[in-house]
C-alpha cells in the first residue's frame, strides 16, 4: 500500500506517467548459467508486486492514452523481447493468474525451430566438453577457460560483448566458430511456432514486431532495416490475420542500437508506436515511437519498489 501512495502522489504532483517494464524469458527453473534470469517462481513474485501497485493495462491503451493525454494515475504495461516459447508456456499461465496482460514482441525469422545468434552462443558454451576455448581470433591472448559453471559465466559474458555489435555477416562467421568448436546440438524448441503465437494472441495477449533476424538496426543500410522492420510486422499479420501496430527496437539503445532515421521509419510505416530500452517512465510528452523502458533486478520487494518509484519519478 506504501507504494501505490507514493505513485498516486507523485502522479497528482507531476501528472501522470506510464511504466513499462521489459522482460525476455521466463525460465522453468533458475539457470546456473544465468542465475539473474526470471524464473517461473520469481515471475510470480514480480507480477503480484506490480499488480498490487499499478494498474496494468494493454499497450495500445497505453499509447492510445498517452496520445490523447488520459492515462490512469499508476498505469503500467508489462512486454517481453524475442519471441522464446517459455513466454507462452511459463509467463502466460502466470500473467492469467493475476489476471493482467503483456506485449510479446517477436523476432520472427527465429519461429519454427530458430536459435537466435546469442542462444546459438550459450548452449554451445553450456554444453560443451572443451576446458578452454580459442579464440584469439577475437583478439584474445589466451584461450578462455570454460571447464566450470562460474568460467562459462564469465566466457558467456566476453563473447556475447564482443560479438554483438558485429556486422551481421562477421557476428554469423564469429557464432559459427564458436559452436564448431564446441560441437553443441543446438535446441530446435527454444523460440516459439506459429501456433504458439496465434495461442499467445488466443490468451488475450499483444502481439508486437521485433525485426526478422534481430539486427543491430545502426549497422544496417536504410533500404534493409526496413525491409526488416516491415517483413517481421507481415509475417504476423499474415499469422494473425489482424493488423500488428506495435515495433520494439532489437538491443534497443538510442543512438548505439538504432537512429533518429530509424523511428522515422517506424511511423512511416504506419505503426502506432515503438519501444526503445532507454530507462525511465513515459510522459505526455514523450514520443510514442521511442517509449522507455525499466525492470529492477532487485530481489526484496522494498528495494524492487525503491528502484521502480526512482526510475518513476526520474527526470529524462
Amino acid at each position: 500500500m506504501l507504494m501505490r501512495g507514493a505513485l498516486r502522489m507523485v502522479s497528482a504532483v507531476y501528472g501522470p506517467r506510464l511504466t513499462v517494464l521489459i522482460f525476455h524469458r521466463v525460465l522453468s527453473e533458475p539457470d546456473p548459467l544465468f542465475p539473474d534470469e526470471v524464473d517461473c517462481a520469481r515471475f510470480d513474485q514480480i507480477v503480484e508486486w506490480i499488480a498490487s501497485w499499478f494498474e496494468v493495462i494493454p499497450l495500445e491503451k497505453a499509447i492510445a492514452g498517452l496520445k490523447s493525454g488520459v492515462l490512469p494515475p499508476r498505469a503500467a504495461c508489462i512486454t517481453f523481447d524475442d519471441g522464446y516459447a517459455d513466454n507462452l508456456t511459463n509467463a502466460v499461465p502466470i500473467l492469467k493468474k493475476h489476471d493482467v496482460s503483456a506485449t510479446f514482441f517477436i523476432a520472427t525469422g527465429f519461429l519454427d525451430g530458430g536459435v537466435m545468434w546469442n542462444d546459438r552462443i550459450i548452449e554451445s558454451i553450456r554444453q560443451t566438453n572443451l576446458s578452454e576455448l580459442d579464440c584469439s581470433w577475437l583478439g584474445c591472448k589466451k584461450p578462455i577457460p570454460v571447464a566450470t559453471v562460474p568460467e562459462k559465466r564469465s566466457a558467456l559474458a566476453v563473447l556475447i560483448s564482443a560479438i554483438k555489435h558485429l556486422p551481421a555477416p562477421e557476428r554469423e562467421d564469429a557464432v559459427e566458430r564458436v559452436t564448431s568448436a564446441c560441437g553443441a546440438r543446438l535446441p530446435l524448441d527454444l523460440m516459439l511456432s506459429t501456433t504458439q503465437v496465434r495461442q499467445l494472441r488466443s490468451a488475450d495477449m499483444g502481439v508486437g514486431a521485433h525485426t526478422v533476424s534481430h539486427p543491430i538496426l545502426a549497422n544496417l543500410q536504410l533500404n534493409r532495416a526496413r525491409r526488416e522492420i516491415a517483413d517481421s510486422r507481415d509475417t504476423l499479420e499474415a499469422i494473425l490475420g489482424e493488423r500488428v501496430g506495435l515495433f520494439a527496437y532489437p538491443n534497443g539503445k538510442p543512438g548505439i542500437d538504432y537512429l533518429p532515421e530509424h523511428v522515422e521509419m517506424v511511423e512511416s510505416l504506419g505503426f502506432d508506436g515503438a519501444l526503445s530500452t532507454a530507462w525511465g517512465a513515459n510522459r505526455y510528452s514523450s514520443s510514442v515511437y521511442e517509449l522507455r523502458r525499466f525492470t529492477p533486478w532487485d530481489r526484496t520487494r522494498l528495494r524492487y519498489s525503491t528502484r521502480l518509484l526512482s526510475n518513476y519519478i526520474s527526470k529524462q
